[in-house]
């Protein structure tokens, strides 16, 4: 595959209370949430099934003890916070103090764009209709990462891979190519360091929040490689790639590279089209936080073999090498025509980057923010420890399409949309048709009261006439896809039918 890969993504939303800076994250959270549910009948639908969890088991080859591990790492435990399934296929849920929104599985960059574009609908939403409550609000949600207190929250992509591929194969090739993938990909911060206190702007909210290369944790000592091995598939031919090293976007471009060059990089690595000897960092952390710390893409980082690299030379690099393994695959790109529009916007960015990174103003989170935080410095005289500008920075994420920095661009026409509103709406409650979140979404469509729990692997059913809920495993992504069971709904009346058709009893 190229960019076509199953995929998905985790976004956790920053919260707050506005006047009230001692409220409670997750119960304001938690309003969120079941304010959509009761809002869209979703109350009385499935819980998630935890039973096929299994976040403590490493890709190199161990599983790490429960009393060893972080309580955050503990994703598998249901701790009564509210957790639904929306009939798009994702999973709205509070994930400790934020609520988070989990994209279906799609195919492409591009449907990734869509899909995810479709959660910050929901998320406003949410908070729009727990404001309405009693007592509640106002509740403000940000697509961010970083509370400039400290702590960070995450926005985690995941691609499905072939389960043959060595894991220091992934390591090796990864690595790199995710230190200096923020170029395109950053959405931009006021202040350096985790705290925040040097005083400059840098292209990564997340980066200063690395301190390992490859590790299993996700809150704590954060690594560029992330390890856990929890495929929701079939273990013994696929692992899910679970990356952490990401920002939140919102500019669709940033989005759909940040996707797609990531798939076509992956693509290299299953054909074992990269060699031993591509570049390697002498030291891939520290070079992740120096290039996030100069928005003039000049920073040189050490190799391992002592010369120096940019980032910007290690994304041409990977370029050169996607199109050289493109050239010779040819015709057997079955998404040839997507494969191409994402290298000539990958080239063309990196190109304009080089040349100027504002020429990428209309694309870029990390573009846009700089771009208005200079505007701001320049007519009121501000220095980069201003006060005012950390606030702007905050308001470039602010969901509110009437208050949100960039909405407010996007509604100027200053901010390049690759997936139109229409489109992006009927995501909030239409789930893909080529994976099997159309079997998952559209059983929470049809039949609510007859769907127990689901998961990414699994729906289980709760039938008039059976003794006990019935499993029907969802282990093939490509399998459940509007093409396989599109007929099978539309000629069951009732769940009963629709798994008698199924399982044959």
């Amino acid at each position: 595959m190229t960019v076509r890969r199953i995929q998905g993504s985790e976004v956790e939303y920053g919260i707050a209370v506005q006047g009230q800076p001692q409220a409670n994250p997750m119960v304001a959270a938690t309003h969120v949430v079941n304010a959509y549910a009761a809002a869209h009948g979703l109350t009385r639908r499935a819980q998630w099934d935890y039973e096929e969890e299994n976040p403590l088991r490493d890709a190199r080859g161990f599983d790490l003890s429960r009393e060893a591990a972080d309580p955050s790492q503990l994703t598998d435990e249901d701790l009564g916070l509210a957790n639904i399934i929306l009939t798009n296929g994702a999973r709205l849920y509070v994930d400790h103090a934020h609520p988070e929104y989990s994209s279906p599985e799609v195919t492409t960059p591009l449907d990734l764009v869509r899909w995810e574009k479709a959660g910050e609908a929901v998320m406003r939403r949410g908070a729009e209709l727990a404001n309405e409550l009693p007592g509640v609000g106002p509740i403000v949600l940000y697509k961010n990462n970083v509370d400039n207190k400290g702590a960070s929250y995450g926005a985690h992509e995941n691609y499905l891979m072939r389960r043959d591929v060595p894991f220091t194969q992934i390591v090796r090739h990864l690595t790199p190519f995710f230190v200096s993938r923020q170029i395109m990909c950053g959405a931009g911060r006021v202040g350096q360091g985790q705290e925040a206190s040097v005083q400059a702007f840098q292209l990564s909210q997340r980066a200063d929040y690395f301190e390992v290369e490859v590790g299993l944790e996700t809150t704590l000592k954060r690594p560029i490689i992330n390890t856990r091995d929890e495929p929701h598939a079939d273990p013994k031919k696929y692992r899910r790639l679970h990356v952490i090293v990401g920002d939140a976007n919102l500019a669709d471009v940033a989005l759909y590279l940040k996707h797609g060059t990531t798939s076509v990089v992956l693509a290299m690595i299953e054909d074992g089209f990269l060699a031993e000897e591509e570049v390697e960092l002498a030291e891939p952390v520290k070079a992740l936080h120096a290039i996030s710390h100069d928005p003039s893409l000049r920073a040189a980082v050490e190799r391992a073999d002592g010369r120096t690299i940019t980032g910007l030379e290690l994304q041409w690099h990977y370029f050169e090498k996607a199109r050289a393994y493109l050239d010779k695959l040819g015709d057997a790109d079955p998404v040839a025509e997507q494969t191409a529009a994402l290298m000539t916007r990958w080239e063309s960015v990196l190109t304009r980057l080089e040349r100027d990174p504002m020429e990428c103003v209309r694309e870029l989170d990390w573009v846009a923010k700089l771009s208005l935080l200079e505007r701001y410095r320049e007519r009121d005289g501000l220095d980069w420890e201003d006060a005012k500008l950390h606030l702007v920075d905050l308001q470039y994420h602010d969901v509110r399409t009437d208050r949100g920095l960039f909405h407010r661009l996007d509604q100027a026409g200053r901010i390049e949309r690759l997936v139109g509103d229409e489109d992006v709406l009927a995501a909030v409650t239409e789930p893909p048709r080529d994976t099997r979140a159309y079997f998952r979404g559209r059983c929470l469509a049809h039949y609510p009261a007859q769907i127990a729990a689901a998961s990414w692997d699994s729906v289980i059913f709760d039938l008039p006439g059976y003794d006990s809920l019935q499993r029907v495993p969802t282990m093939e992504p490509l399998r459940g896809t509007a093409e396989h069971v599109e007929q099978l709904f539309a000629q069951s009346a009732t769940a009963t039918e629709l798994f008698s058709a199924i399982t044959g009893h």
